[in-house]
């Protein structure tokens, strides 16, 4: 058996074929120079290769998670929705804990399912405003809070 080359990228060296969506899990820790650190986190919404989220309510959904997601967290640096359309990356700033993102995340989804409107949704705030559904955002916050127990759970 030939041992699989290690890929630069950290989500590459994930056998996407053994998780379990949904889940978070800790993709990454990186140390700036001046002792900062970063805690990166995979967000799996769906499960790879399997099934996605559409564009328009993904995009929706990275707006509202991305702004109302501040409203309980000041070491937010980053929601960047995956390429995969299979979920989202975290990345906090000295912040380190697992429990706090879960609460963090399940406060930000609450605020999605009572969202009247998509923050940012026009054309001088966004780069595709017509490329939205609140309502699709919504349909993918309540199937990932109704499975909120199973968030710990990476691998089948």
């Amino acid at each position: 058996m030939t041992e699989e080359k290690k890929m630069n990228v950290e989500s590459f060296n994930l056998d996407h074929t053994k998780v379990k969506a949904p889940y978070v899990r800790l993709a990454g820790v990186k140390e700036g120079f001046n002792g900062d650190i970063i805690h990166k986190y995979d967000i799996r919404f769906c499960q790879p290769n399997k099934e996605h989220m559409e564009m328009p309510a993904l995009h929706s959904l990275e707006h509202m998670m991305a702004e109302f997601s501040r409203n309980y967290s000041n070491n937010i640096v980053d929601i960047s929705p995956m390429g995969c359309q299979t979920g989202f990356y975290l990345s906090l700033i000295n912040h380190n804990d697992y429990d706090d993102v879960l609460t963090i995340l399940e406060k930000t989804l609450n605020d999605v399912l009572t969202a009247t409107e998509v923050p940012a949704c026009n054309e001088v705030q966004c780069g595709w405003a017509a490329s939205h559904s609140l309502e699709g955002a919504q349909a993918i916050a309540k199937t990932m809070l109704e499975k909120k127990n199973e968030w710990s759970e990476v691998f089948a």
